[in-house]
């Protein structure tokens, strides 16, 4: 039985993903000085800016709808009998596929901007800028990874799991702080973003939702936690990452596990309300609209600053004021609206390039008992190599970052070599991926599978079918009429000849693209076929279109 959607999950993610994109855009500044196009963080000159990072640090509302995310589809690959590594290979190459388009597009021009001769500096700069972001990737595909043991986890302990790996975390952050163990630090990349995804089992389980008091004590204590942490700890109230000493996201430390407990609790304490907003048509239409963008949202927001920047510094068309100025402030919500009016039309068009990444299978070739371990080893390389590109950029000091490149193709091909795994049976609903992807599933027909034709041959054997009941009838009676003809008796009643049945489904198909309602044909081959409107239906067309129809329509045209 497929499960209820919890709208909620896509407005939390299309909600973070909105704050990603303004939070980066309002802490880049582009600055054009001696010829070099450069960029810096207005957090290093605006002190009270780092307060706004509380507002804007939502990364852990995306592994929070991730865990609930992965716990929905992994129980339903569970119920139907699938196995890990198909699960891990699914939902991984949902991810991959946009990543890797987005890669290429990004190592393709950064190639022919260095053969125009661009600055070295210059172009580093640019590359780190549109890479930076990437480092949610590899964490979160850790994560999906190691999700059946988590989940198993959750299923066995529930709360006392996130509870253990906060107390792993302050531990790793004792001995970052206490006894200067950076290479320690580490370990919080899993144990304090993997504590956000296990709530998020906990919510889609409703361990952690029921009773509602859970909620509360979740905020009350994350906030408690985080006010003495801050006041009397050396952890600085910036959650984004500056600090003179410490850093709350590099590696991510208990004072943001704090802040996300707050968060997370205040979230979930809203829910209902947010449900029944979310049950009006207009809302929901919209939240699953901009759903549907998110993952392409995510990976090309940055695209928008280079280009204008590139378009409007050189030229002297934009100024320059002084960080944090009086006329800097006035000038952020122009950047805002320019950015977002390159950013729009961009989306639009990458949601129509990707679509043949839908098509694209999550695994090639034969599945046996290597399979789990290419798996493993493809993105055991490929996950290394991503974080290569977030931290050093596509092209640093100038030149094509070409291991990290040749890494990530290196795992690319062995984690869709690893195999296919069964025929697709539709995504489970209740909440997409991190971001509602591409499904790695391929429309192209598999033995087993379900296969829908395109509609015209649907409509085409329907009316074949039809032309033996109520044509054949009509032609017997013409024909015995005439004192014989081409009619033939079968035991079962009348029936046409081939020549006539073939006649016939040609003229009714005429006759019904003549008269269907414009948009159902040529469309999708695995889409759901639009129901059939009769006379009677009250979204059939108007009196004076339906009287130039023929009379036997309604009778002919069998319900789909």
């Amino acid at each position: 039985m497929r499960a209820e959607r919890n709208r909620c999950v896509d407005l939390l993610r299309v909600g973070a993903i909105g704050a990603v994109v303004i939070g980066h855009w309002l802490l880049v500044d582009i600055t054009y000085r001696g010829g070099l196009l450069s960029g810096r963080d207005a957090l290093d000159l605006v002190g009270w800016g780092r307060w706004l990072t509380l507002l804007f640090q939502v990364m852990p509302v995306f592994f929070l709808v991730g865990g609930y995310a992965n716990a929905v589809s992994w129980t339903a690959h569970r119920e139907r009998g699938g196995g890990r590594p198909d699960w891990v290979r699914g939902r991984a190459g949902r991810l991959l596929w946009p990543v890797t388009a987005y890669v290429a597009v990004c190592v393709t021009a950064a190639a022919v901007a260095r053969a125009a001769g661009v600055r070295p500096s210059v172009l580093a700069s640019a590359g780190w800028a549109v890479a930076l972001h990437l480092w949610f990737l590899p964490v979160y595909l850790l994560l999906v990874v190691l999700t059946p043991l988590l989940h198993a986890a959750h299923r066995r302990w529930g709360l006392a799991v996130p509870v253990v790996m906060a107390v792993a975390a302050a531990g790793v952050d004792t001995l970052v702080l206490g006894l200067r163990l950076p290479a320690v630090g580490l370990a919080n990349y899993l144990l304090v973003w993997g504590s956000m995804h296990q709530w998020g089992f906990a919510w889609q389980s409703g361990t952690l939702t029921t009773p509602r008091w859970r909620c509360r004590a979740l905020a009350l204590a994350g906030a408690v936690v985080l006010g003495a942490l801050v006041v009397w700890g050396p952890f600085p109230v910036d959650m984004i990452g500056a600090g003179a000493r410490v850093r709350n996201t590099a590696p991510p430390s208990i004072a943001l596990l704090a802040f996300a407990a707050a968060q997370t609790g205040l979230l979930l304490m809203a829910e209902p309300a947010l449900q029944r907003l979310l049950t009006r048509p207009g809302p929901w239409a919209r939240v699953s609209r901009l759903n549907r963008a998110v993952m392409t949202v995510y990976l090309w927001h940055m695209v928008p600053v280079i280009v204008v920047a590139v378009a409007l510094y050189p030229t002297g068309l934009a100024p320059q004021p002084s960080v944090g100025s009086a006329v800097w402030l006035a000038l952020r919500l122009p950047w805002l609206v320019l950015l977002g009016a390159v950013l729009v039309p961009l989306v639009l068009f990458l949601q129509w390039a990707q679509r043949p990444l839908r098509r694209l299978p999550a695994g090639l070739g034969p599945t046996g008992w290597w399979s789990p371990v290419l798996l493993v080893c493809g993105l055991g390389v490929l996950l290394p190599a991503l974080s290569a590109l977030a931290v050093r950029g596509f092209a640093p000091a100038g030149d094509l970052a070409a291991r990290a490149l040749l890494l990530y193709v290196v795992g690319l091909l062995a984690t869709v070599c690893s195999g296919h795994g069964p025929p697709g049976r539709g995504r489970a609903r209740g909440g997409g991926g991190a971001a509602d992807l591409p499904s790695g599933s391929s429309p192209v027909r598999r033995k087993g599978s379900a296969y829908r034709p395109p509609r015209w041959i649907q409509c085409a054997r329907r009316w074949y079918r039809a032309t033996g009941g109520v044509t054949g009838a009509l032609s017997a009676a013409g024909g015995a009429a005439a004192g014989g003809g081409s009619v033939g008796v079968s035991r079962g009643g009348w029936r046409p000849s081939a020549e006539y049945r073939v006649v016939a489904m040609l003229s009714t198909i005429c006759c019904s693209v003549k008269f269907s309602e414009p948009g159902t044909w040529g469309t999708n081959p695995m889409s759901t076929p639009s129901p059939t409107i009769s006379a009677s239906s009250p979204d059939a067309p108007s009196r004076s279109h339906s009287a130039s129809m023929p009379s036997s329509r309604t009778t002919l045209i069998p319900n789909s």
